[in-house]
């Protein structure tokens, strides 16, 4: 099978909005040459280039699945936008930001997902659960549920946390089995009752050519501005795509793990 044909697109920032200080990494809202306004993650905010990588690398999994995501795209910074922000916390941000950064499309009038009042389909919320496993995204909790309702349909956004082994050396792709605890903090656990269909159907979808295909997507300079190893770009998107190829081949291990942790609750 031939690797699907992926691609962002890519624009450039004409007017700097405002801040979202509710956001660790203070992304900020931007108007594009598009004319569409999109939410940045900044490649000079605390997780650097790797939490842009698992954005995307995470965002564009959960669409291969059918789960909705804004539009990814990548956005250029010019270094003028810098010298005439008056906030010195976001000057700087904006400073060491210069460059390709990545970006989701703005969802106007979007609210937070909210648990008691909003209710998701097992299937959705087992379909949202298995992917946290399998990416080890930590950042799904009742105090940060990274999801928008929107038109009333379930949205998800905010995977910089996901992969959080890649932080971890130059060996982190080797550790493929790794627990994932933090599964029992998940804000969709109770509802997620489906989760062997699901594990089924998605790896069904999450082909070798699916991943090889996402990973094209992450920019070399993204890869190789990591002073902590000599692997070439490619070297590290093949170290992405082994890892997440393991963990899919032994994914019966952390959807029993998120069994045994939905039993504990309910």
């Amino acid at each position: 099978m031939p690797i699907p044909d992926l691609s962002l697109r890519t624009v450039d920032v004409t007017r700097y909005v405002t801040p979202l200080r509710e956001g660790g990494s203070l992304p900020g809202l931007v108007e594009a040459d598009d004319g569409f306004l999109y939410v940045v993650k900044f490649r000079g905010a605390g997780q650097g280039l790797k939490a842009l990588i698992a954005e995307l690398i995470v965002g564009e999994l959960a669409r291969a699945l059918g789960l909705h995501m804004p539009e990814l795209v990548f956005i250029r910074l010019d270094e003028a936008f810098g010298r005439t922000e008056p906030d010195e916390e976001i000057q700087d941000l904006l400073r060491f930001s210069t460059g390709l950064n990545l970006a989701l499309h703005y969802l106007s009038g979007a609210i937070t997902y909210d648990p008691l009042v909003n209710t998701i389909e097992p299937r959705l919320a087992s379909q949202i659960v298995w992917l946290d496993c399998l990416t080890l995204n930590v950042d799904r909790t009742a105090r940060n549920t990274n999801m928008l309702m929107w038109h009333r349909e379930l949205w998800l956004i905010d995977h910089g946390a996901a992969l959080y082994v890649h932080h971890t050396g130059p060996d982190w792709a080797q550790n493929t089995r790794r627990p994932f605890p933090q599964v029992k903090d998940h804000v969709l656990l109770p509802q997620a009752s489906e989760l062997e269909a699901v594990d089924a159907a998605s790896r069904a979808l999450l082909t070798s050519d699916v991943l090889q295909a996402i990973l094209a997507l992450v920019p070399d300079e993204w890869l190789t501005s990591d002073q902590s190893t000599t692997l070439s770009a490619a070297e590290q998107r093949q170290n992405y795509v082994r890892f997440l190829e393991a963990r899919l081949s032994a994914s019966e291990t952390f959807v029993q793990e998120a069994q045994h942790a939905r039993k504990a609750l309910i």
